[in-house]
């Protein structure tokens, strides 16, 4: 990414270094540090970064000053003079006084993980919701680091680290970034009641909501795209999508389902950020079914799918029905495709191919199938003809003197919402 500086408008590229430390603890958690620090080289050049070099150290514990050891603090310095790098990216949060110090050290541009990760959150954000999420995640994350990050908030700064609040707003005393967040979380209070109301209306007109969840660039919104023609942005980065979109998807007998792609997830994802955008994720909790896309191409499939059920446990959604579909099929060797679970539950797919996307439909349709029922509804009941139509699928229909008889699949959530309207017309076997 080149930034122009407002002193000699001249085009300065970032150009830099990552570091990463796996310490005893990070061993224990089960987080895979190479899987995390290839992560980190695809998050570099989503923003925008020319990655020079990778720097990787074992210790026991961080350094409380350096993050990393004093010897290898040198090894970057002279790494970065020889290579030419402005930058340096760690795998792990940073304090603020660690970033002072190793600014003082190195004199290079300071950025962690998580500041990585929200400044290409910045650069996606759309719509108010997810601007006022990002600039919140952005300024929470900040607060407690103002005393740190002396070159990412100046003004000259530029590049990836600075995008989003401004750096104005970022310059301010504490006390006033502190009212910013409160006049951000009454915002986003705001905009979470209308997507409340939002979700309220869905369950009252009866809708069955799916939501596709999966790995960052899993190929959740290419799905959505080949699914429901949706007009949605489609990059092969991470984090292409930030913003929920919903669309319609009619299923093979007709009915009609919405499918919501939602943000993708990634390793460590940043706190404040999850914190933030929690509104956002529990449009997981009020799907009728979840969709895990998952990338099947990627050496680290496994480890990433056990991140999305980790996060799903996280949201409260692990016991949701759930469909796995291992996508990009087409660019996957035969072993691969080999090692994929099969059978009920599980789908190998593209999202280019039609006859896998009528496949995915046929499985929707099975999974939120339920009992068949038979309706006697009088003939002047429209109304209700009309709802068996919306909310079930209708096999077949006779009509016996003045009533209609509708002979009808439907799951015991979508009766149970219309249960009141429905049961005195229910046939007894």
């Amino acid at each position: 990414m080149a930034i122009t500086t407002h002193d000699t408008e001249t085009e300065i590229q970032d150009r830099a270094i990552l570091v990463s430390l796996v310490t005893d603890k990070i061993k224990r958690t089960g987080i895979d540090p190479e899987l995390s620090l290839q992560e980190l080289v695809q998050l570099a050049e989503t923003a925008g970064v020319e990655v020079l070099d990778v720097l990787r150290q074992n210790k026991e514990t961080p350094d409380s000053k350096w993050f990393i050891g004093k010897g290898k603090v040198e090894e970057l310095r002279m790494a970065a003079d020889g290579l030419g790098a402005n930058t340096a990216i760690f795998d792990q949060e940073l304090s603020g006084a660690q970033v002072r110090n190793l600014e003082e050290a190195l004199d290079l541009k300071i950025i962690d993980r998580t500041q990585l990760i929200l400044d290409i959150f910045a650069g996606r954000a759309k719509t108010r919701e997810g601007i006022i999420q990002v600039e919140l995640a952005q300024l929470s994350y900040l607060l407690p680091r103002l005393s740190g990050h002396g070159k990412n908030l100046s003004r000259l700064g530029g590049g990836i680290g600075t995008r989003g609040p401004g750096e104005s707003k970022l310059e301010t005393d504490r006390r006033h970034i502190r009212d910013r967040i409160t006049e951000l979380k009454r915002q986003l209070d705001e905009v979470v009641k209308t997507r409340e109301l939002h979700r309220e209306r869905r369950r009252k007109s009866g809708a069955v909501q799916v939501a596709l969840v999966g790995y960052t660039n899993a190929g959740k919104s290419t799905l959505l795209k080949q699914l429901t023609d949706a007009d949605v942005y489609i990059e092969n980065q991470l984090f292409a999508t930030l913003d929920p979109t919903s669309r319609v998807l009619q299923l093979p007998a007709g009915k009609e389902v919405v499918l919501t792609d939602t943000v993708g997830f990634i390793q460590n994802l940043p706190h404040d950020l999850v914190a933030s955008f929690r509104a956002t994720l529990e449009e997981v909790n009020e799907a009728n079914l979840v969709l895990h896309v998952v990338d099947a191409s990627s050496p680290m499939r496994e480890e990433q799918m056990e991140v999305v059920q980790s996060i799903l446990q996280d949201l409260g959604a692990a016991g949701k029905p759930q469909i796995v579909l291992f996508n990009k099929s087409d660019i996957c060797r035969p072993e691969q495709l080999q090692m994929l679970p099969s059978g009920p539950g599980f789908l190998k797919i593209s999202a280019f191919n039609p006859d896998d996307l009528t496949r995915i439909t046929e499985m929707i349709a099975d999974e939120l199938a339920g009992d068949t029922l038979t309706f006697r509804i009088p003939g002047d009941r429209g109304d209700l003809s009309s709802l068996l139509y919306r909310v079930g699928e209708v096999l077949e229909q006779n009509v016996e003197d003045n009533d209609v008889l509708y002979h009808v699949r439907l799951n015991k959530e979508d009766y149970g919402k219309w249960s009141y309207k429905l049961a005195e017309f229910v046939e007894q076997e």
